[in-house]
């Protein structure tokens, strides 16, 4: 079991290992990974979430039981960090979001998908991309919806959900999976040739999505207070993957279905995270911090969730 669960976790890492080594010994410069990282996010995965929206058997593949234990779970998390960072760390309200914001988004594209793979099996991933689908909407609405009521200052209601879906619509990961629903939806047949290149960039996402990560969390420290780090690791790695396990269990999913979506919940922090700590000037320091303390740890922690979850 031990060299099985190596297996599927070591060659995801081993990428972003490489990544990380490409920086650090100066082969690879900042600039150049952050060029990978934009064909990664603005090309080559929303290629990839197009193809598996678009391809998606929406009736089997969205289990309502399997989206409200993530979600629910997801959401719980968020406020307990919210809550911990604003009582027990003193953060101001605006602060406290954008740490909770670090538990609520997972690494769902970068670590839940090819980690999945490896473990499950290309064809019984549709459950998996159902919830990845949902995974930036359902975040960026939480997040900014809360940020921006605590920030409207008097400000109309209709502006601040003017702000808040011009913020969520101009992601490129939620335009591939919204032009994915379309054709689903519409039965639109591709023309071949268009087909084959959206095959051929989607091919490329994961292995260059993973390599610049490595190579952007070289550029981090563990700047911030350890104990507010150490707590939203504990939530993403451990709090958000067990409640959806009991939620699961409550609502009766099966055995086969309970362990991709416990999988996929038990991933660090995403670099969207961080991003939205950015983009408010809010708690970037815990974010970074969180990411990059979180990636390295769910080396081992993913491997015994994995370890826990696979059949006998």
């Amino acid at each position: 079991m031990f060299f099985v669960i190596l297996n599927i976790v070591a060659p995801v890492f081993l990428v972003i290992v490489a990544g990380f080594a490409a920086v650090r010994s100066g082969l690879f410069a900042d600039a150049m990974i952050d060029g990978v990282m934009r064909f990664a996010v603005l090309f080559a995965v929303p290629c990839l979430l197009f193809r598996a929206v678009s391809t998606l058997k929406l009736g089997d593949a969205f289990d309502w039981r399997l989206v409200l234990a993530f979600y629910s779970g997801a959401l719980i998390s968020f406020t307990l960090a919210s809550t911990v960072a604003r009582r027990w760390f003193g953060r101001k309200p605006g602060e406290a979001v954008a740490v909770g914001f670090v538990a609520l988004f997972s690494n769902l594209l970068l670590l839940g998908l090819p980690i999945s793979e490896r473990a499950w099996g290309r064809d019984e991933l549709a459950p998996v991309y159902a919830i990845v689908s949902l995974h930036a909407p359902f975040c960026y609405l939480v997040g900014i919806s809360v940020m921006e009521w605590l920030r409207s200052d008097g400000r109309s209601g209709w502006e601040t959900a003017r702000i808040i879906g011009s913020a969520m619509f101009r992601n490129s990961l939620m335009i591939g999976i919204g032009l994915g629903f379309l054709v689903n939806f519409s039965g639109l047949v591709l023309p071949e040739a268009l087909g084959a290149a959206i095959d051929l960039l989607a091919r490329a996402a994961l292995p260059a999505a993973l390599f610049a990560l490595g190579g952007v969390l070289a550029r981090y420290r563990l700047k911030q207070t350890l104990g507010e780090v150490s707590m939203v690791t504990l939530m993403s790695l451990f709090v958000h993957p067990l409640l959806v396990y009991l939620i699961c269990l409550l609502l009766g999913v099966e055995q086969q279905q309970l362990r991709k979506v416990v999988l996929m919940a038990a991933m660090a922090p995403g670099l969207n995270s961080y991003l939205f700590a950015v983009l408010y000037q809010r708690g970037q320091e815990t974010a970074a911090s969180t990411v990059l303390l979180a990636t390295v740890l769910s080396v081992g922690t993913v491997s015994l969730w994995l370890w826990w979850l696979m059949p006998v």
